[in-house]
């Protein structure tokens, strides 16, 4: 029996989540209602998209859309990587249906009405927790991060929420990169620096296992539990922490979604993928389940191949998911999320979390995110944790 229709997924390489398209498929079935196991109704198609640059992505996209004749375009894609794949799907007319990590603010000079985004928007992230730190700890913080982290919106927004909040000064230090050894942390100068200058907080932005040699370093550099360090919210999931939970860490952060959240569609999602996959609820298995909410909603009309019916429910369809409402069509608004700003410690073996405040989501085409935009250009095409 043939699926009821097929999803071609553009897929990445990532060293951090390598098994992140696996996570995102078994959620979005869940979401919609289906047994992975069992089902007949979606079948995925991957193709390959390497660091998922634009040709590479733009190659893929021809291949799934004119080759393999996919009935839906999806994947984990960069905004960069956008305007190369809007003409390819507006020339089939069938949906495409992108999922980011919102490392980039969005940015759209044209608004396909055939493309829908289900970002993570870690950008919101940022901002609230530089409206926090501001607010908390006052101005005069220090940031610092590798080039690679440095090429995003992360610092841009961390440093536009604490301005909102009437930052005067906001150090930055971006380690310099070593192609013979790309994962090289040189911190010597950046704590001789924090030894003459210290500062009011540090915001350090790393991902994968550079976040936790950067940890290891910090505790051994005296400056630990002196001076208060924030981090970006991918360096506190729980499968990071995980290989240092042991030492008495602690640390600040913001994060758009907990795995603890008890409220009950939370909760069902948790306990409904970690039955299934018999490992941990993690970030890619919560976007996939948040897609498969909406397109349960639509999927006797793309059963029927109506495709025109499935982007009009898609621009307008909002779902009630595990983190709140959230839709996918930017020019309805992009529901706001509400960040939670938590302080996080380690001991024993265990990770503890308090929820200190929570902050308020910002509209992507807000003015105060237009420096961005005009001041912060960037070469990234790879989507964010995909090295």
């Amino acid at each position: 029996m043939s699926p009821s229709f097929t999803v071609g997924f553009l897929t990445p390489y990532s060293g951090i989540y390598p098994y992140y398209a696996q996570h995102l498929f078994t959620g979005w079935l869940l979401g919609m209602g289906l047994d992975p196991a069992r089902q007949n109704t979606v079948q995925f198609i991957q193709e390959y998209t390497e660091m998922g640059g634009m040709s590479a992505s733009e190659a893929a996209a021809r291949k799934l859309l004119f080759f393999n004749r996919v009935d839906i375009l999806s994947g984990l894609i960069s905004y960069k990587a956008v305007p190369g794949l809007i003409p390819l799907v507006e020339k089939e007319r069938r949906p495409a249906f992108f999922f980011d990590m919102g490392e980039y603010v969005p940015h759209f000079p044209y608004l396909s009405p055939d493309v829908f985004y289900a970002s993570h928007q870690l950008w919101q992230s940022q901002y609230a927790l530089g409206r926090w730190a501001e607010s908390t700890f006052g101005s005069g913080g220090h940031m610092i991060m590798p080039i690679y982290e440095a090429g995003y919106h992360l610092n841009s927004t961390f440093q536009q929420g604490a301005a909102s909040a009437g930052a005067q000064e906001l150090k930055l230090t971006v380690l310099p990169f070593d192609e013979k050894d790309p994962y090289r942390m040189e911190l010597g100068n950046f704590f001789t620096e924090l030894a003459k200058e210290p500062p009011t907080y540090v915001h350090a932005i790393f991902c994968g296992s550079m976040g936790a040699r950067f940890f290891r370093q910090w505790i051994a550099s005296g400056f630990h539990k002196k001076i208060p360090l924030l981090v970006h919210e991918t360096m506190a999931y729980d499968d990071i922490l995980d290989d240092i939970k042991h030492v008495g860490l602690e640390i600040y952060t913001s994060q758009l979604w907990m795995r603890e959240d008890e409220n009950k569609i939370n909760q069902l999602f948790v306990k409904t993928f970690e039955s299934v996959a018999q490992q941990p609820a993690n970030i890619y298995a919560l976007m996939g389940y948040e897609a498969g909410m909406i397109w349960r909603e639509v999927l006797p009309h793309a059963q029927k191949k109506d495709w025109d019916t499935v982007k009009q429910q898609l621009r307008t369809g909002v779902i009630n998911g595990p983190r709140g409402e959230k839709n996918f069509y930017p020019a309805s608004g992009f529901a706001l999320p509400n960040p939670s700003i938590i302080k996080v410690t380690t001991s024993n073996n265990k990770i503890h979390k308090i929820i200190l405040d929570q902050g308020k989501g910002m509209r992507f085409d807000a003015k105060e995110l237009e420096v961005i935009h005009n001041e912060s250009t960037s070469g990234w095409q790879n989507p964010f944790l995909c090295i």
